[in-house]
Parts: structure tokens; sequence; C-alpha cells
């Protein structure tokens, strides 16, 4: 039996959680149903995994850029507490529920096909690392119960199943809304976050214009290049918090803030302000990155997917990760992850002065990663429902779940909830949370219990599905009515009632600068 778990663990560890190899060998497989040539099932697998390695870059350009600010937002706040990186925790896990991740991960895999194949939720999700980070969390919160070792991989694939196509389906309304169309869905655990900031678009909205038609002055022309935007907000906020950081700890503390991840420790003020004003620089370049890679990769896949709509799951619509919408409204995306990081200020001032003393709660900092990329595609959301105003409010809301929600998980984690690292997105941090409790019913009860949260899960997923996404229902209609004709999110011409399926709602065209949605999957 040991080659089995190797053969496992192989595969979870070196392919199905490596979202380039996952979207590649997906990729090819569509093409291959297509019967198209062998140069082009290569050409289109590599360009597809290069996309996504283009991500990671950019994401990895990402986190270098944000260590330091992280350092002298601590520095400056004086605060301390727990930091939600969800590949620490899993790192922390792996060493102890290795085999049981991977064999959980397997199975809600193969549970989420059969589940697309045979119900109305027609969602692939591809976004291999979270499913790696759902299969761990559900592995810690049963095991943390007390659970047996086969329950822990049979009920905890079987949700994790459910969960990979449920989240698409809950988010679909409002990511429709975002891209015009069905040929994408968000496959990213931070659903209920851009649920929540869409709705909230919706109600705070109004007549509030799109992020994307800021009239700027003739000399401000350049900042309508998203990059170069994002490259000197980020300066500035770098030499903001450099500036306070070195009042308030001084120099020699202040100095180290740079040597975070294996950098280099200013050597005086000079170098200081001008290490800030490269970081904030190099953070645009990254953001860059990012948007590119997701162009490339929707070149690829999305049209490769009408094999496999074909072939394996009729009608399959591709779950992608977070970044997937950045194109769709690249203002949006720093608005959202200033709104969301202020979100997350105001409840750590909430968890320090009421919930911790009144609760025990721990006290979350706000992560600039997973605000980054939670508040920036939150903000994206908002902003297709409730336009600038839905961008910053819907944000805001945002910080605040994935700063509440993780003090909440902390309490289900055992003796992991004593790390000083957790899960950072909010779909951890709910369902984590309910499923934890539900685990501590027993053996008996909390399997009664989790079948029993699974299965109202999935039927109201399906249910949204049939009545929500399939009836076309658009979340942001009321908004476009108040709208002026031609502004941006307004509907040129009334939508004609859509026929049962996933289909084509391009109702609202995406903004100036977003790629071109590729053509729907046949089926």
């Amino acid at each position: 039996m040991a080659w089995l778990v190797t053969t496992a663990q192989f595969l979870v560890d070196e392919i199905l959680s490596q979202p380039p190899y996952l979207v590649g060998l997906i990729t090819a497989a569509g093409l291959l149903a297509l019967r198209r040539p062998v140069g082009q099932v290569a050409g289109g697998a590599i360009k597809a995994t290069l996309g996504f390695l283009l991500i990671n870059a950019g994401a990895t350009l990402v986190t270098g850029s944000l260590g330091p600010l992280g350092e002298m937002i601590q520095g400056a706040t004086g605060a301390h507490g727990v930091i939600p990186t969800n590949e620490a925790i899993v790192g922390i896990a792996q060493q102890q529920y290795g085999s049981r991740v991977a064999w959980l991960m397997i199975l809600g895999l193969a549970v989420s096909l059969v589940l697309a194949r045979f119900t109305p939720l027609r969602y692939v999700f591809l976004t291999g690392h979270h499913m790696l980070f759902m299969a761990t969390l559900l592995t810690m919160v049963l095991a943390s119960a007390g659970q047996p070792s086969w329950l822990v991989v049979v009920v905890g694939g079987v949700l994790l199943g459910i969960m990979l196509v449920a989240m698409p389906a809950f988010a679909h309304p409002w990511t429709r809304r975002v891209t015009g169309n069905d040929t994408i869905a968000i496959g990213h655990f931070g659903s209920a976050g851009y649920i929540a900031s869409g709705a909230t678009g919706q109600l705070v909205g109004g007549r509030s214009r799109s992020t994307e038609e800021m009239k700027l002055p003739e000399g401000l022309r350049f900042l309508r290049d998203s990059m170069v935007a994002t490259a000197l907000s980020m300066v500035v906020l770098y030499v903001v918090m450099a500036l306070v950081d070195l009042g308030k700890v001084g120099e020699t503390k202040a100095f180290k803030a740079f040597a975070v991840g294996g950098g280099t420790a200013a050597d005086g003020v000079g170098n200081y302000v001008m290490q800030a004003v490269m970081q904030g620089l190099e953070f645009g370049v990254s953001v860059a990155v990012i948007l590119f890679g997701v162009r490339t990769i929707l070149g690829e896949l999305v049209p490769a997917f009408q094999g496999i709509a074909e072939r394996l799951v009729p009608g399959a619509v591709p779950a992608l990760d977070a970044p997937i919408v950045f194109p769709y409204a690249q203002n949006a995306v720093l608005i959202g992850f200033v709104a969301s990081f202020a979100g997350g200020l105001v409840s750590l001032g909430l968890l320090g002065w009421v919930l911790h003393p009144a609760f025990g709660l721990a006290l979350v900092l706000p992560g600039l990663v997973p605000h980054f990329f939670t508040g920036g595609a939150a903000g994206v959301y908002g902003n297709a429902t409730g336009g600038r105003r839905g961008a910053v409010v819907g944000s805001f809301v945002n910080g605040v779940l994935i700063t509440l929600l993780p003090a909440l998980l902390l309490k289900v984690l055992g003796a992991f909830g004593k790390e000083n690292t957790t899960f950072g997105d909010a779909d951890f941090g709910w369902f984590g949370s309910v499923v934890g409790y539900a685990a501590k019913a027993g053996r008996t009860g909390g399997l009664v219990l989790m079948l029993l949260i699974g299965a109202v899960v999935l039927a109201a997923a399906i249910v949204v599905q049939k009545r929500v996404v399939l009836t076309g229902w658009d979340p942001g209609a009321r908004r476009d009515t108040l709208l002026p004709p031609g502004a941006t999110g307004a509907a040129a011409v009334p939508a004609p009632r859509p026929a049962p399926g996933m289909v084509g709602h391009a109702k609202v065209a995406p903004p100036a600068g977003a790629p071109a949605p590729p053509p729907p999957p046949a089926g």
C-alpha cells in the first residue's frame, strides 16, 4: 500500500496542486478532443502553462514587494498577532497530515467532476493550489475534532467536491456581470467576499460611475495607463509608511524592513527611502506581469474547453483563479486593494477593543497578499454593480470578512490555532468554521451534521444555478437604468431573455483594455 500513498502524493504535490501543469493538461485534453493537430495541441498546452507561470511570477513579485511594506506597517502601528498566509499554514499541516490531504484532494476532484457531469453545476474548478488549500483545511478541522482517518478522507472529499462546483455557481451572476458572458467562472475560495462586494455595490452604487471612467486633467493623462497608476500609487504608499515607521521605531529597526525575504537592509536614510520607491515600482511591474499572464491563459484555455464540453462535461465552464477578472477593471483592482486593507485595519481595531477581550478571538493582522488578490477582485465585482462607490465599499466589506472569519476559524483548528498564521480567504473562514464545529459532535453526530451541511450547500447551489444563473438575472440591471446611455455599465440595448443553458450574456461590455472574451464553449 505504500506505493499507492506515494503515487497519490506525487499526483497531488507535483501535478494537481500545480496550476500551470493542471491547466496545461486540461488545455491539451480539450484540444485533443477537438481533434486538433499535434503541434497545435502542444503549442496551446505550453502557452497556457506559460500563462500560469507568468501569473506565478507576478504573484511572487507581489509577495516580495509587499513583505517590507508589511514590516513597516507593523512597526508603524505596533500591532502584533496572526498573519493569514495560506501557503504557510498548509506547509505546517502537510508535515502531519500529508497522506490524508492527498487522498482527500483526489477524491474531492473526482466528486466534483461527477457533480459537474450529472447536475446543472457545469463548473470545472482549475485553481489547483486552492483545491490543495481547501483539502488541507478540511483535513485539519476533521482530524483536530478527533474524527478517524477514513472519515476524514471520505467525508472531507465529498465536501471538497461539493465546494468545487458550488462556489463558482453562487458567484456566477456577479462574475457574468464582470465578464459580460458565460465563458469563464471564478474558481477561488474568496468567493464569499466577491459576492458580498457585488451585492454591496448593488446597494450603494446608484449613479456612481465606473472606476474605469475616471477623468483626469490633461497633465495627468499618463495615469490612464494602469501600470503607471498602480506603480505611482504604491510608491506614494511605500514612502509614506516608510517615513512613519522610521519616525516611530528609529533607524536601526526601520532599516531592517527591507531585509525581509532575503533582501538587503537599508544603510542610510536616503537608501531607505529609495528602496521604498523601488519596491513600489516593482509592484507595478508585478501587476503588469499578472495581467499579461491572464490574457495568455484566456486565449488558450477557454477555446480548448470546447473539447471538454463536448466529451466529459457538456457545457463545461472553466472556473479560474481570482486574477482572471483583473483586466476587466484595472483601476478597480488597486482601489479594491486599498479599501480592503482599510477594512482589515478597522476590523483589527474591533478585534483588539471588543472581540478579543470578550470572546478571546485572536488578533488577525491585515495580510497584504490576501488583501491585494481578494481585495482587488472584490473591487472589480463591486465596480461592476456599483461603480466607484461599489468598488470602495464592497472591497471594504471583503476586508472585514477576511479579518473576522480567520479569527473564528482559529477556534476549530486545534493545536494549529496556536500557530502565528492561518487561512486567509473568506470561504476558508466560513466553511471551515461551520464544518469544524459540526465535526466536534462526535463520530456519528459529526458525520450526520457534515453530510447535512454538504447537502444544503449543494442543494442551494443547484437552486441558484437553475433560478438565477440560467434565467439570466443581472445583478447590475437596476444600475444600468440609472446611468446615462453610453456610460460604462449601462446597457446599450435591451438583452433578450436567455434560453436555458449556459449562454452568452453580453449586456455589459468589458471596459476598454480588457481582453476580448473567447467564444463560448460548445454544448
